[in-house]
């Protein structure tokens, strides 16, 4: 990366004298912030040790005179101007190539409309950061916060943060929503309240395992601030059995169990049925699934020892949250008893995502975690478990995320009709590259996810360059699946020579399971009212450069 941005700095120092802007004049190396000091060579100190050395590379690269040249410059800038200051705002306003491209990292602003071509992760990634904080993004990818990398974005410093926009704001103690939990800037809001968001797809399948930060977030309802120390799991007992009130304390008793579990919401790439005809729900695109490492007490554990066995009879685990309307109405789910205690199911009553204590938006202190089940089962903040006769009564259970006919409209839907959504279909996605992207000529790599519901395994990826006439076999990457055991999805790659002379390419992607499950080719014959289980091949279209 150094090799790649000196010569950049270097070229744009010299053209500093051309540009409008006299702020550009005064970037430098040297932060005036604290917080913000590089610990690499020092570029505007004349002293020996580090600073020689550095400046012996710059100029072993780019000739001596033009390196010192540039250097007495820049600290002469320095030492003249006073950083100008920006708000927040004014910030945000700069989100756009058009527009210019700032980020702010602690107090600090800059321009890096220049370098946005040239970042070695491509174009997007930088991008997702426009107009806002690096800090949320270099926590995802650590290799960044070095001290030749801060070293290098100095030299895009146009001045400072109003310090008055650090104040905090006043809580509103009349909104439900007031104390929802500090978003990453990185997710794409479908809606605010109640907060529902995906990761892009450039950062959804960069990691096996989804950090905390930008894991997919589904809420139905205010997000609820528990008590960890007076935090209490009622499972009703069995007849002639005790009810147990669990602590936090009282849950890590049990034996700790950890699996790895995709989950994916049933309205995951419904946009893509809105395209057909609409449907009423939340326009999620290809990020409504994320997978996690989740550890807690096994279901099937605390049931027995609240005297529950499974019987002649078909019965259901209902699960009650602690997030409720205005009305006291709390979110509920539920599942077959015998899934529940079922030790091969894994089924979690988890307190723990990825090493970490469950973050708020995730369930915090308590959640369920049902491997190969659709994610409105999977209830959050959990407060209450029973086993009854029947599913759940929440209206998530009766009269939502259920499948239906492409023929039946609202005015004919009977939604006793139809089984409630448990297991889902075969999944795939393509994440790289975007709709629309320009790609070069030469090579083209594709990535993207697959997951299949109730344990099967994906066995393979199919990928096409021509909208599904030829296909190629991608590399499948990723834990290792168990037969029926495979709660976590793959992710896959495929390399390809871009065919030559071809100015669009049509991207598409299905998976197989080890049933043999496929992917449908088109969405309108699985077309729904609530636009669930949108599991069509997935389709991107690029543009190729000249």
């Amino acid at each position: 990366m150094l090799p790649l941005l000196l010569p950049r700095a270097v070229v744009s120092g010299l053209r500093g004298a051309c540009r409008s802007s006299p702020s550009w004049l005064c970037t430098r190396a040297c932060s005036t912030n604290d917080s913000f000091q590089p610990q690499g060579p020092n570029l505007c100190n004349s002293g020996e040790g580090s600073s020689t050395s550095g400046w012996r590379v710059l100029g072993s690269l780019l000739g001596l005179g033009a390196a010192l040249a540039y250097h007495n410059h820049r600290c002469r800038a320095a030492q003249k101007e006073s950083p100008h200051i920006y708000t927040k705002e004014e910030v945000r306003s700069h989100s756009r190539p058009e527009t210019g491209v700032w980020v702010t990292f602690g107090g600090e602003v800059f321009d890096v409309t220049e370098f946005v071509e040239l970042h070695p992760g491509g174009p997007s990634k930088l991008m997702l950061a426009a107009g806002g904080p690096l800090e949320p993004f270099w926590a995802l990818y650590a290799a960044h916060n070095q001290p030749h990398v801060r070293e290098l974005l100095a030299q895009y410093k146009i001045g400072e943060l109003d310090p008055k926009d650090n104040t905090p704001s006043t809580l509103d103690t009349s909104d439900p929503y007031a104390n929802d939990p500090v978003r990453h800037p990185a997710l794409k809001v479908n809606s605010q309240r109640p907060f529902n968001a995906e990761p892009p797809p450039e950062l959804l399948a960069e990691n096996y395992i989804t950090p905390n930060s930008i894991f997919f977030t589904r809420n139905h309802l205010p997000v609820p601030n528990v008590d960890p120390d007076t935090y209490r799991l009622h499972v009703v007992g069995a007849p002639g059995s005790d009810s147990l009130s669990l602590s936090l304390d009282d849950l890590r008793k049990f034996p700790k169990h950890e699996v790895t579990v995709t989950l994916q919401c049933a309205g995951n790439r419904r946009s893509e049925m809105s395209q057909v005809k609409e449907v009423k729900g939340l326009e999620w695109r290809t990020g409504a699934i994320s997978t996690a490492r989740w550890a807690g007490a096994r279901l099937c554990d605390v049931l027995l020892q609240a005297g529950h066995q499974r019987g002649d009879t078909e019965t259901h685990v209902c699960f009650e949250g602690l997030d409720s309307d205005p009305t006291g109405t709390a979110y509920g789910a539920s599942i077959p008893l015998a899934r529940a205690l079922d030790p091969d199911a894994d089924v979690l009553l988890a307190y723990e995502m990825n090493g970490q204590p469950l973050p708020r938006d995730h369930g915090f202190p308590v959640r369920v975690v049902v491997p190969g089940v659709v994610g409105a089962r999977q209830v959050k903040w959990l407060g209450r478990v029973s086993v009854e006769p029947q599913e759940s009564p929440s209206h998530w259970q009766r009269r939502d995320y259920k499948g239906f006919s492409p023929s039946v409209d609202w005015d004919t839907v009977d939604f006793d009709s139809a089984p409630s959504i448990q297991e889902l279909p075969v999944q795939s996605a393509i994440t790289e590259p975007l709709d629309g992207e320009t790609i070069q000529s030469g090579e083209v790599t594709v990535k993207g996810y697959a997951w299949s519901g109730g344990g099967r395994a994906v066995i393979r990826v199919d990928v096409s360059l021509d909208g599904g006439l030829t296909w190629q076999a991608a590399e499948l990457h990723g834990e290792e699946q168990c037969p029926r055991k495979a709660w976590a999805w793959r992710l896959w790659q495929l390399q390809a020579p871009v065919p030559a002379g071809q100015k669009e390419l049509n991207i598409v992607c299905k998976a197989v399971d080890d049933s043999y499950n496929v992917q449908p080719d088109t969405v309108a014959p699985i077309w729904n009212l609530r636009g669930v289980l949108s599991n069509a091949w997935h389709r991107v279209r690029v543009q190729v450069a000249p």
